[in-house]
This record gives C-alpha cells, structure tokens and sequence, in this order.
C-alpha cells in the first residue's frame, strides 16, 4: 500500500494559511515523533511505523468542524466530536484504518457505556483503541495539548489530565505506561 500524503490531505482540509492550521500541523508532529519515539523503544511490539506517522498526523483532521474558539475552531459541532468527524472525513478518503485512530483516540478512548450514560454527542458505538497503533497513538496524544505547544505534559500531568473522566480512563492510561514508556 502506498504511502499516504498527509501533508496533501491536511491541505485539502486546511487549505489556507491560518493559525488553525499552524496548531493542528505543530500538535500533530509532536504526537507522531512521541508515537515514532515508542515504536522505537518497543521493536518487540513490530508496531507499523508509516501508518503510525500518518494516523498520527491526520488524528485531529476534523477538529475545524468543531467550535472551540481557544484554538480557532469556529464549526458547529462540539469538540468532543472532533474523532468521530475525522473518522468520516478519512472514511470518505478511503483510509479506513486512519479513521479508526481519529474515532478512537479521544481521552482514552470512550466506551459505549459512558457515552450512553454521559448522554454524550456521539454516535452509540464503542470508541475505544483496539489495535496497538491506536493505543500507541492515543497515549501519545495524552502528552500534547493544542493550547499549550511549547510544552510536553510529564506522565503525572498527563494522568491528571484524564483523571476527570473516570477510573476506567486512568486504568487505561497506567496500564500504557507500563507497557509503552
């Protein structure tokens, strides 16, 4: 399968110079090099290293439909919905596999369960990391905020960070520590 052009795909979503498109291009490098950085460490995981840049790359493809004003999104969905958004976008890309890390990677990941009992804006299904790219990719994305660039969340702020959502969140946080730092 041939490599994916990301940075040609970003552009068709992001067509023009604009400090979204700044914010989404720094976040998802920084991901991408934490997601390589693993892969690196952990050969004994045989993780895909060219679908990990490229769905590392393209896991927040859909935040500009979303309306978050602090990194100039200015859609009309909620942020939440941003993984489930990009997952259509990459869908319509025939990129089915990149569409599963943009639905799945939200917190870390979100069971039918919580969205359920959450009455969250979502699609009632599962949205949890399955494969080990999609775990990878997820746990890296903990570490980078789009709000603050200039800086790596430490694992403690990272697990802080997702504290508010749930044990089962937490659990699934520790457990990638364990296994992937």
């Amino acid at each position: 399968m041939a490599a994916v052009d990301v940075i040609g795909l970003i552009d068709k979503y992001y067509p023009e110079a604009s400090s979204l498109k700044e914010i989404l291009l720094i976040h998802s490098r920084q991901v991408a090099e934490k997601a390589l950085w693993i892969a690196d460490r952990h050969p004994e995981l045989a993780l895909d290293r060219t679908f990990l840049y490229e769905a590392a790359m393209l896991h927040d493809i859909g935040i500009f439909r979303t309306y978050a004003p602090g990194i100039h999104c200015y859609g009309t969905y909620p942020y939440l919905c941003h993984g489930y958004l990009g997952a259509d976008l990459m869908r319509e890309e025939e990129l089915p596999r990149h569409a599963l890390v943009c639905e799945r990677h939200t917190g870390t990941g979100i069971s039918l369960r919580a969205i359920e009992e959450g009455k969250l804006p979502l699609p009632r299904r599962d949205m949890l990391p399955v494969t080990l790219e999609e775990q990878v990719i997820c746990f890296a994305d903990k570490f980078y905020s789009k709000n603050h660039l200039d800086e790596a969340k430490s694992v403690a702020k990272a697990r802080s960070s997702i504290e508010a959502y749930g044990a089962e969140g937490v659990a699934r946080f520790d457990a990638w520590c364990a296994e992937f730092l």
